[in-house]
């Protein structure tokens, strides 16, 4: 074996190949056929694609089918703490010996064929799985679809999230290009579920040339909230009085009912373990650290690792929607590929004080340059930069008082040095909503 510790396998994967992004199937492909000749997985495979909603989406599904008794995998990226969060059997994170033992194969069947960071992972996820006689695997996009990684397995089921402006150096500027991209996990003559309810109408072309039976949200499902309980229905089922799904936000409602879909799919296509209970025990007993994870003491927190206009202004619904006897302050760092201007505007109405610090690493954006897309949007005294985002994490604290909530957010790196920076934080319990 090259190495004999999982960081080491990582930082070498960090500076294998040439660059970071690399979109494209030939590398994995050549790969994985060394190592499985054929790249048919023996399992249903779900894959999910969007621009937001995913993380939510797939664990969302992965709690229904467990609580139906089917040996589940999920491969979702990026991880917030370990890299082993990226790779899950039956809700538990691979161990490091097993990824470094499917990295060790990759190693040797690769060659001289030079594989991306993600790639790595992903045939190693795809490796571990082959080996753990599962049910079902659902694998998130890492980025666009049509030439990300995952898309090197055929999906059974698709499902597209709701999509918005996001990596438009690679994926295109408008919601019909992205969606292009999107649609490319799509097989012909497999079914693709929307979240949306007006998806980009690229997607439906490509769907119809497919001939891939497509189920669009308020047209073939549809669903009514209340205060504590939902409705859920499409053309063979119906599910009333439904319990709230246990992750925070209206906007939930939206995925669960994507998902439910989903679910209905699969009950048709054979899984009949499926059973209604299976679904309320499902909803309740979800659990996703980063999505709004709520954590109240005489400040509370709030971990969110939104990064894009669309995610933002669902965020922004939810602080209005939770009330807050005090301030609220949020800390903020974030990529540089990201439009942070459209950020701060969606959130500029619910935020009274900025905390911006930097980010390090190639892609990271220093608080100054950050700041920039506040300036004249309100007064300097409600804008306080610090080099790091620890830092900012420690201002905002000395600002906060009792009653006064603190909001951590702007991408998965800001929510985990934060964590870090704050441990007793790490394990507290997911936040359920009432």
């Amino acid at each position: 074996m090259r190495f004999n510790s999982l960081p080491q396998w990582l930082a070498w994967q960090e500076k294998l190949h040439f660059t970071e992004i690399d979109p494209g199937l030939d590398r994995i492909r050549a790969v994985w056929q060394q190592m499985y000749a054929d790249k048919k997985l023996p399992f249903r495979v779900v894959t999910v694609a969007g621009t937001n909603g995913k993380g939510s989406s797939v664990a969302l599904l992965a709690s229904i089918l467990s609580a139906a008794g089917y040996r589940t995998a999920c491969y979702t990226s990026p991880h917030l703490l370990r890299y082993n969060e990226r790779i899950v059997v039956d809700g538990q994170p691979a161990t490091d010996l097993q990824i470094c033992e499917a990295f060790d194969r990759i190693d040797t069947a690769r060659g001289d064929v030079s594989l991306s960071y993600f790639e790595f992972a992903t045939l190693a996820a795809a490796d571990i799985f082959c080996r753990q006689d599962i049910d079902i695997a659902i694998l998130e996009v890492g980025m666009g679809g049509r030439l990300d990684a995952v898309n090197l397995f055929d999906a059974d089921i698709a499902l597209i999230t709701p999509i918005g402006l996001d990596h438009t150096v690679w994926l295109g500027d408008t919601r019909e290009l992205i969606g292009i991209e999107k649609a490319g996990i799509m097989r012909a003559q497999h079914p693709v579920v929307c979240s949306e309810s007006s998806p980009p109408s690229t997607v439906i072309e490509i769907a119809h040339q497919l001939a891939a039976p497509a189920y669009i949200a308020a047209k073939d499902f549809t669903y009514q909230s209340q205060s504590d309980v939902w409705h859920w229905q499409n053309k063979q089922y119906q599910f009333d009085a439904l319990p709230h799904p246990a992750l925070l936000g209206c906007y939930q409602f939206q995925n669960s009912a994507a998902v439910l879909q989903v679910i209905s799919l699969l009950k048709d296509s054979g899984m009949t373990k499926i059973t209604e209970t299976a679904i309320r025990n499902g909803l309740q007993q979800v659990r996703l650290a980063g999505r709004f994870q709520k954590i109240d003491g005489p400040v509370t927190h709030i971990f969110d690792v939104t990064h894009n206009q669309q995610g933002a202004e669902n965020l922004a619904k939810l602080l209005r929607e939770i009330s807050c006897e005090g301030k609220t302050h949020a800390v903020i760092a974030m990529l540089r590929d990201k439009d942070s201007r459209a950020v701060f505007d969606a959130l500029l109405p619910v935020i009274d004080n900025w905390f911006i610090g930097g980010l390090t690493g190639d892609r990271g954006q220093s608080a100054e340059d950050l700041a920039a897309g506040l300036q004249g949007k309100i007064a300097n005294d409600r804008v306080h930069l610090q080099d790091t985002v620890e830092q900012a994490y420690n201002t905002a604290a000395e600002y906060a008082v009792t009653g006064d909530r603190i909001l951590i957010f702007g991408s998965f790196h800001t929510v985990e040095a934060i964590m870090r920076h704050i441990p007793e934080f790490i394990n507290e319990p997911l936040s359920v909503s009432a």
